[in-house]
């Protein structure tokens, strides 16, 4: 649809103008008239909209929005709003005080949107790839209740709780992952730097070499002279396993197997039950829909094995069973969490509950967390002393059996 800019009179003869959406001049004239405006006035608007600054103004290295932009922008919604400042004076306020780019001309086109009438869930259901298909439920709901602070101090608390969890799991596996990076960058320079100079002095001796000792030789002489193929290789990998994980099939296998991981499958999988059991609370207090809220909880958990089991159970419901015998039969839930949901289905206090169930999951992760790198390091230790191990009998074997033959002779 075109942009058409107008002037007009109201009702009560006062001169307003703006910028509306229409088919054609005609198509907005009457809708003008529909709000009560006698259009004086009506061109059509030939600047840019919003999307095509936005695509000028953003470009690749433009950062994206963080969880913690979110976290601001959701907390200083709800204070506006909750002392009474209009909505468009709000956003638009937010908009020239964010420091993210993206932001801010997502605000920016939101506060366009109001301008012409739409609502706020409407305009920013306009940019998904900033405010998701939960976050703009919750506020549709707020505005359809007259809650809106509440809705956006849900979102904020939820919000938070999403960024201390991840704030937690990247702390986690720090440390795991500068061994890792440790372990590989030892790798590449004993097979660059110290192998050759060993392989050189064994041919020397012109002996027969241990099997492990021929294994580092070749493994390093691989790294002199075929690195162009094992580039092409990895690249190839990468690019199969990225293609593969991209397909339903392959995103639905890995997500299923993650969950079955030593040591960590099972902090994701209550971590992923702690974020179903928080935001299916949430969507609840809102006052959405059941089927809706599982509907839209299956997105909010972000594994597609968990969220086929969380649509199944929608399905399930919409056929007529309770959510304690659908729940029960996706195998999702420990018996503890199972007893909460089917009391709080007695009770008529789903929403209270489940944000017990999420409390219970997060204290499980928050320990679980706290404990993952004492049970990481005794496999880092054990693949640190496989390399060492290697090495020695690889270098220091045929040494002490030229130095015995040596003896020897």
């Amino acid at each position: 649809m075109a942009q058409f800019n107008y002037t007009g009179r109201t009702s009560n003869g006062e001169l307003t103008s703006g910028l509306i959406e229409a088919v054609d001049q005609s198509t907005a004239a009457k809708i003008l008239v529909s709000r009560n405006v006698i259009p004086l006035n009506i061109y059509e608007n030939n600047e840019q909209s919003g999307d095509k600054k936005q695509t000028n103004e953003i470009n690749f290295f433009t950062p994206k929005v963080s969880l913690e932009d979110l976290v601001i922008f959701s907390r200083q919604m709800f204070s506006l709003t909750r002392a009474g400042i209009p909505i468009l004076r709000a956003v638009n306020g937010l908009a020239d005080s964010t420091n993210s780019k993206r932001m801010e001309l997502a605000l920016i086109d939101v506060t366009e949107q109001l301008e012409r009438g739409r609502t706020l869930s409407s305009a920013l259901h306009q940019h998904p790839e900033i405010f998701n298909q939960l976050f703009v439920s919750v506020v549709h709901v707020g505005e359809n209740t007259g809650k809106l602070d509440e809705a956006f101090l849900q979102l904020s608390d939820y919000l938070i709780r999403e960024q201390e969890t991840r704030k937690q799991i990247k702390s986690a596996m720090r440390y795991p992952f500068f061994v890792i990076l440790a372990l590989i960058a030892a790798l590449i320079i004993m097979n660059i730097f110290v192998i050759p100079v060993f392989a050189d002095m064994f041919k020397k001796f012109d002996a027969e070499l241990p099997l492990m000792t021929r294994f580092l030789i070749g493994m390093s002489d691989m790294f002199l002279t075929k690195w162009p193929f094992m580039l092409v290789i990895i690249g190839g990998a990468i690019y199969a396993v990225r293609r593969y994980l991209n397909t339903d099939v392959g995103r639905y296998k890995w997500d299923k197997r993650q969950l079955r991981l030593p040591v960590i499958g099972g902090v994701l999988e209550r971590t992923l039950l702690g974020r179903f059991a928080r935001s299916f609370s949430m969507m609840l207090v809102s006052g959405v829909p059941l089927t809706t809220a599982l509907n839209l909880v299956a997105d909010a958990v972000a594994n597609r094995y968990m969220s086929e089991r969380i649509l199944n159970m929608r399905r399930s419901i919409e056929k007529g069973e309770s959510l304690s015998r659908v729940a029960h039969s996706s195998e999702l839930f420990t018996p503890l969490v199972m007893q909460m949901i089917t009391v709080g289905e007695e009770t008529g206090r789903v929403d209270e509950l489940l944000a017990e169930v999420a409390d219970y999951y997060e204290r499980e992760v928050d320990y679980d967390l706290k404990s993952l790198t004492s049970k990481i390091e005794p496999i880092l230790i054990i693949i640190v002393a496989v390399m060492v191990m290697i090495l020695a009998l690889g270098i220091f074997t045929p040494m002490w059996e030229m130095m015995g033959a040596y003896k020897g002779s």
